[in-house]
């Protein structure tokens, strides 16, 4: 649905995107992530045609990109942007007209989206008039009514409660589901973990990482299992013998314990299980893998950065 080639910008002589290249493919949500100033913004507005790259392209479902496509994306900037004295309804009209939309058929899809989104009784009112919360979802309706093939969000999720957090996650979803592409810039990592298909990290201008959310976690695992268990600890700890160590022990109550363990020598997780059996009552045993948390700061903060921290 989308190709980057080779983009670069800077301003001022300050580099904001140094050859960065992407594939993102039709019906998937794509996170884009990195940490402040990393280019994730400079990125999404080439893409939108706000600024032109120095050098490089954007292709758009196998063509060249052009002004007419801009039709077919829709796009929620992290710099909110509502005219305060425009009514609801109308504000909703002007931008579905803006992306081509004839007025009767942004005025159905403006019924659907807002009942849909419960905002019927705020049609009237002004935008200045909205809370933060119903003002993010007016703007998530302004950037869907147009049925876009391609949304791009940045920061979607800021300003939102949990429950409405939740309320977009099962649009998204939905979309994906019907074929939809979505590309995300987001600093929640949770969301990444939940929701997003593959995933891209811009850092210092440049693309570091790339990759399906696993592929990232799988690369960095440390070899670490954990189990949780009721039982004696000191029945746990001799059953292991010299085929793992303890690395790690949380206490949940009266003979209950969580312990996160790493393999010595060719020691297996089946091995793990054998042992153990018979000894404690395992409730549940897994294999650690980094959160996206932890995938992001290995990837921005080198180990030797955080070690002198």
């Amino acid at each position: 649905m989308l190709e980057l080639r080779n983009i670069s910008k800077s301003f001022y002589r300050k580099e904001a995107l140094n050859e960065v290249s992407l594939k993102i493919n039709k019906g998937e949500i794509f996170g884009l992530l990195g940490p402040n100033g990393a280019g994730k913004t400079t990125l999404i507005r080439v893409i939108n045609r706000i600024v032109e790259p120095d050098r490089g392209s954007v292709w758009f479902d196998g063509n060249l990109m052009v002004e007419r496509d801009l039709e077919h994306i829709g796009y929620l900037p992290e710099e909110r942007g509502l005219y305060r004295n425009m009514t609801v309804e109308k504000h909703a009209l002007f931008l579905a007209r803006l992306r081509g939309l004839s007025k009767k058929d942004a005025n159905m899809k403006i019924d659907y989206w807002f009942d849909r989104f419960g905002v019927n009784d705020w049609r009237k009112k002004r935008i200045e008039e909205l809370s933060k919360g119903m003002a993010q979802k007016v703007q998530f309706i302004c950037a869907v009514l147009h049925d876009p093939k391609l949304l791009i969000l940045d920061e979607p999720f800021s300003g939102f409660d949990p429950v409405n957090v939740e309320l977009i996650k099962g649009e998204l979803a939905e979309m994906r589901a019907v074929g939809k592409t979505i590309v995300l810039s987001t600093h929640n990592m949770n969301s990444v973990e939940e929701i997003c298909d593959r995933v891209a990290l811009i850092h210092n201008a440049k693309r570091i990482a790339n990759g399906s959310v696993s592929e990232l976690q799988n690369q960095r695992k440390m070899g670490l299992y954990a189990v949780r268990f009721q039982g004696s600890m000191i029945s746990f700890v001799n059953a292991l013998w010299i085929g793992f160590e303890v690395v790690d022990k949380d206490i949940l109550g009266d003979d209950r314990f969580e312990v996160q363990l790493k393999m010595r020598r060719d020691s297996t997780f089946e091995d793990l299980l054998k042992v153990l059996i018979g000894q404690v009552k395992i409730e549940a045993a897994w294999e650690v893998r980094p959160s996206m948390q932890d995938v992001f700061i290995d990837l921005v903060q080198p180990k030797e950065d955080r070690d002198e921290e």
